[in-house]
């Protein structure tokens, strides 16, 4: 299985925390849409089908690899 780079996992775990903290505070339809769309990359991601799965995965993959480490893209 394809594993996400670890900056993107950071990356997008911070985008949806964020995001679900804009949507309880707006409420709006673009906010939900947002969450949904950072939910559904994150689940593509760490090949998971829910965000609580995925967010489980997207952690236990960090804190095995952090990001920002000295791990590099392959070309």
């Amino acid at each position: 299985m394809l594993m996400a780079h670890p900056v993107v996992l950071k990356n997008l775990v911070e985008q949806y925390e964020t995001l679900r903290a804009l949507h309880a505070e707006k409420g709006t339809k673009e906010a939900l849409q947002r969450v949904e769309d950072v939910a559904y990359t994150l689940c593509v991601s760490t090949g998971t089908r829910d965000i609580g799965a995925a967010l489980t995965a997207a952690r236990s993959q960090l804190a095995v690899s952090p990001a920002g480490g000295d791990t590099a893209l392959v070309s």
